[in-house]
């Protein structure tokens, strides 16, 4: 079996894993499998094709996605430290919550910290998009699977739209357009081909 037919069975149940990362528990764990395989398909596609720009774009989409989950994380925890740990619980007691300001002096800089966490996290993952769907549109230029530049697209516009909430269902539906790319694969790359012979007079 040549690599862009090991490539459509490792892709396709990658990134039927990876879809089941919400499955509670194992989830996590499915989703690692599932990534890594997926990982492992774009590798082979790089190779296979000689285009390592592929597997490279792939890469910076998931830097970009961890850096997101970091800065997520991160700042939501200094933004905890800065309003004293665990103290606004003790600051609640005997405040009046009716009073604005009150309430900001309580709990503005976990407001603000949760906003910017947010804020960095959406950017990175439309960069992380960005390079994804160059991935993809790479990988239909080569095996000639157009289905890989719409599941950028898609993927793309609901990164774009996660700010307002409804990107998480475009994204979903993504998800389930890469599943199918994969198994949409050929065995073999496809050939080019063979120009026209000159007519002899």
């Amino acid at each position: 079996m040549s690599k862009i037919g090991q490539a459509k069975i490792l892709g396709g149940i990658g990134a039927l894993l990876s879809l089941l990362t919400v499955v509670p528990s194992v989830g996590f764990i499915i989703g690692l499998v599932g990534l890594i395989l997926v990982f492992i398909a774009v590798k082979y596609i790089a190779e296979e094709t000689k285009d390592h720009a592929i597997f490279q774009n792939y890469l910076m989409n998931f830097i970009f996605n961890i850096i997101a989950i970091g800065a997520v994380i991160g700042i939501m925890i200094m933004a905890f430290g800065i309003s004293g740990g665990m103290s606004w619980v003790n600051a609640m007691q005997g405040k009046d919550f009716t009073d604005f300001s009150s309430f900001w002096d309580t709990f503005g800089s976990m407001i603000v910290g949760c906003a910017l966490a947010l804020l960095v996290a959406w950017i990175m993952l439309l960069i992380g998009a960005l390079y994804l769907r160059k991935s993809y549109n790479s990988i239909a230029d080569h095996t000639k699977v157009d289905l890989f530049k719409t599941t950028g697209l898609v993927n793309l516009i609901g990164a774009a739209t996660l700010i307002i909430v409804i990107g998480i269902f475009i994204i979903l539906i993504a998800r389930i357009l890469e599943i199918v790319s994969y198994f949409s694969l050929p065995e073999n790359l496809p050939t080019a081909p063979e120009p026209p012979k000159p007519m002899t007079p």
